[in-house]
Order: C-alpha cells, then sequence, then structure tokens
C-alpha cells in the first residue's frame, strides 16, 4: 500500500469520503513525493522536504477523514491534534512539543504490533502450556505433570473450545503509574528523560489475580508471551525513524489560532501559538522518552473552516510553511445521497447492520435516501451547516422507534420510504425552533 501511484491512492480514497476530488489529489501527490524521495540517491534525498497542505472548507465536508484514511493506506503514524488547544507560555495549555511526542507513541504502538504479531503462534502454544499448567494443578515456575493421558485430554478440550467457559485463576500484570505522573497531571512531558526506565527497575512489578473464562485466559496469556518476545529496543528505533520519515500531524481548526488584528486580547495568545508551532514544522528536534525526533520530514496538514479569518491571516513564515491549499467544496444534495449509499461503510450500511443484529431487516428504498438528504440539506440551510454530520442527527430521529423497540416489533422486515420518512420527521422539520434543538 506504500508504493501506490496517485491514481491509485485517489481510487481508495472515493471508497471511503465522496467528492473533493482537488483535496484527494494533493494529498495523493504529498503521498507519492515520499516514495520518490526514498528513490532519490545520495545526499539530495535529506533536501527533499515534504510540502505541507492546508485545507479550507466548512465542517463535515471530509478533511479529517482524507487524512486519516491516506494515513492508513500510507501505515503511516498518524495524530490528529487541534490548534486551539496550544498556548504560547503564560496561558493555559499543552506545549506543542506534545504533538510530535504523541505521533511518537503511535508509531511505538504500531511497531509493537507488528512485531507481537511476527511471535504470535509460538506465543499461544506457549499461552496454551500455561493455560494447561492451571488445570493440571502445576506450579507458576512449570513444575507439575509434564505430560500424560490428563494433560493432553485438556490439550484437546481446550482446541475443540469446550473449555472455553471453564473460570482459571490468572496472574496479571498491572501496569504501574508513570513515575512522574503522581506529582504532576501531564506527567512532566516536558522532561526528556524517561523516569520510569530509570526507576523501574527499582520497583517491584505489581500483577493482580484474576478469574476469567478460559478463552479470555488464553488471549491475555498470548499477549503477554508476545510481549516477552519482542524486542523494545528495535521496536523504539524502528518506532522514531518511521515517525520522521512518514509521520503525518493533521493540525484542525488552525483558523482559530489566525488572528485578524495587531494589538492585544486574545489575538497576542493566537500569534504566540503559531510562533511555537513555527519551528515544528520549519524542521526541529524534539526530545521524547523514546529518542530524540527530527520533524524536517513530518507531513504536516493544517485544516480550518475560514469562516471568520482567511489563511492569509496567519503569521507570513507559517504560511510559507503550507505552500498547498486546498479547497473543500460545501456538500450538495446530491453529495448527501452518496454519502449515504457509495461508501465502504456508509451510514445506510452501519444502521442496517446494527438493527440486524436485533433479526430486524431495515429495507431503505431509494426515495427515502433522497428524502432522507434533501431534510439534512435543509436543516443545514435553515440553520448551521455542519455538512454530512447532520446525516447522524436525522437518521438517529428516523430509526428512534425501530432501535428501541427492535425486539419487540413482529414485524422483522420493515421497509422504509419517502413516505415513513416524512412521517417520523415532519414535525420535527417543521417547527423551525424544535429543528434547531433536535435536529
Amino acid at each position: 500500500m506504500t508504493n501506490l501511484t496517485p491514481q491509485q491512492i485517489v481510487e481508495e480514497l472515493d471508497r471511503y469520503i465522496v467528492g473533493q476530488r482537488s483535496a484527494k489529489r494533493a494529498v495523493a501527490i504529498a503521498l507519492r513525493n515520499r516514495w520518490r524521495r526514498q528513490q532519490v540517491p545520495g545526499d539530495l534525498k535529506e533536501e527533499i522536504l515534504p510540502k505541507n497542505i492546508i485545507m479550507i472548507g466548512p465542517t463535515g465536508v471530509g478533511k479529517t477523514e482524507i487524512a486519516r484514511r491516506l494515513a492508513r493506506l500510507a501505515l503511516a503514524p498518524f495524530v490528529k491534534v487541534e490548534a486551539s488547544k496550544f498556548t504560547e507560555v503564560g496561558y493555559v495549555g499543552r506545549d506543542v512539543d506534545s504533538m510530535i511526542r504523541d505521533l511518537v507513541e503511535v508509531a511505538v504502538k504500531m511497531v509493537r504490533e507488528e512485531e507481537a504479531q511476527k511471535f504470535r503462534g509460538k506465543a499461544r502454544d506457549l499461552a496454551e502450556e500455561r493455560l494447561l499448567d492451571l488445570f493440571t494443578g502445576a506450579n507458576a515456575a512449570g513444575f507439575g505433570p509434564p505430560g500424560g493421558p490428563d494433560r493432553e485430554r485438556l490439550r484437546a478440550q481446550l482446541r475443540a473450545g469446550t473449555l472455553d467457559d471453564a473460570l482459571v485463576e490468572v496472574d496479571v500484570s498491572e501496569k504501574s503509574m508513570p513515575f512522574m505522573t503522581a506529582f504532576s497531571g501531564q506527567g512532566m512531558e516536558e522532561i526528556g528523560v524517561n523516569m520510569e526506565s530509570l526507576f523501574g527497575g527499582l520497583l517491584p512489578k505489581r500483577s493482580r489475580k484474576r478469574r476469567m473464562r478460559a478463552q479470555d485466559a488464553l488471549k491475555v496469556l498470548t499477549e503477554d508471551e508476545a510481549g516477552k518476545m519482542v524486542d523494545m529496543e528495535r521496536v523504539q528505533k524502528e518506532a522514531l525513524l518511521r515517525a520522521e520519515e512518514s509521520g503525518i500531524v493533521f493540525i484542525d481548526e488552525i483558523d482559530k489560532i489566525a488572528g485578524r488584528e495587531k494589538g492585544g486580547g486574545p489575538d497576542v495568545s493566537r500569534e504566540g501559538v503559531q510562533r511555537d508551532i513555527l519551528p515544528i514544522v520549519e524542521g526541529s528536534t524534539v526530545t521524547t522518552k523514546y529518542g530524540t525526533v527530527r520533524t524536517d520530514h513530518i507531513l504536516f496538514i493544517a485544516a480550518g473552516a475560514f469562516h471568520v479569518s482567511k489563511p492569509s491571516d496567519l503569521i507570513p513564515e507559517l504560511q510559507g510553511r503550507f505552500p498547498i491549499r486546498v479547497e473543500l467544496e460545501a456538500l450538495s444534495g446530491d453529495d448527501l445521497v452518496r454519502i449515504l449509499t457509495e461508501p465502504k461503510h456508509s451510514l445506510i450500511r452501519q444502521y442496517t447492520a446494527l438493527l440486524e443484529t436485533e433479526g430486524l431487516k431495515v429495507e431503505f428504498q431509494a426515495d427515502a435516501i433522497e428524502e432522507i438528504a434533501r431534510i439534512a440539506q435543509g436543516v443545514n440551510e435553515r440553520t448551521l451547516n455542519i455538512g454530512a454530520r447532520r446525516l447522524h442527527t436525522i437518521m438517529e430521529r428516523l430509526l428512534d422507534e425501530l432501535s428501541f423497540g427492535a425486539t419487540q416489533i413482529a414485524e422483522k422486515h420493515v421497509v422504509i420510504d419517502r413516505e415513513y420518512v416524512r412521517r417520523r420527521l415532519e414535525e420535527v422539520v417543521k417547527d423551525e425552533d424544535l429543528s434547531r434543538y433536535i435536529l
């Protein structure tokens, strides 16, 4: 998936996101340029920096989803942050370096899971032996009956699933609170030293016994054994490299820190946030508990509605670090119809799958879907335009009765047509004040 052409990337994004062709093209080119950079020989590769992107468009049109799906396609560490959560020194808020620390945490988790997956088969065999020790009465050191008919009979039953509901008592290791977190709400994340690694060896490892079903115990023990086999030093080294070379940071609500006027007041804080973000985007070195990370080749994608401000209200230095700007279009009624039906995990598929778990088959006719889209577009125009998110509200209201009484409904096949939609939503849509609160 990391070697897709721009055309293939756009086709993959089309499976999940409707429209927004220009934004998809921009991120597809950015992702392909990463692959191209890796093919460049010599020192020139280090000089080729990613071209960061600003997405401009109203809420609910797919800005975050495009960035999130792009990261999944690239198997890249991805973190979403809100620019308004950061403030300069002297104001309440997190420091901007935390976005890179969060990215590294995501990368470590990804690499650790990949490494653990390699040992999953062997780990399951060892977990099975530990579970059999519990059943045969062997002690924690593994002494006890090494084999015999009883153990083999239990093994066969365990693999057949007949022991899944049997209760066993398992020692589960507990993660102790990080050393510095006891003294600071945010764990003193500015300190680059991993205090836990310094003092972890002095503190006893905590574990407690838990009673659980054999099926669940096997999973817990498998994870425990796989974790023991993973070389964490190698994981951390690979995670740092992956964060540096393929990490994606999505900075949402960047328009909220764009000051429109010079002077005092909140604009001082906004400009301070921009100046704090600037060195991270320009390229700097951030200290994390796993090691130092260079941000030069991390791809930054910023997004904002820019209703009351514009990209040119950002400080010039920050503007220069986001050379690619794409405008996302507001959603039309036809777009809302497509969003309800076309994506791989569309809302219609989600709701029908949920109700089918109760044995209730719900069928949406084409005219019903058109009516849902028409109502959503109308409410967006009359109240606040929240884009495709309005569909979630409409669908919840529409299916409220079915969702509540799914187990008591005698008719297990329900057809939803235009009349059904109008009957369920007519009163709310007609009442302007009511629709503001409910839809």
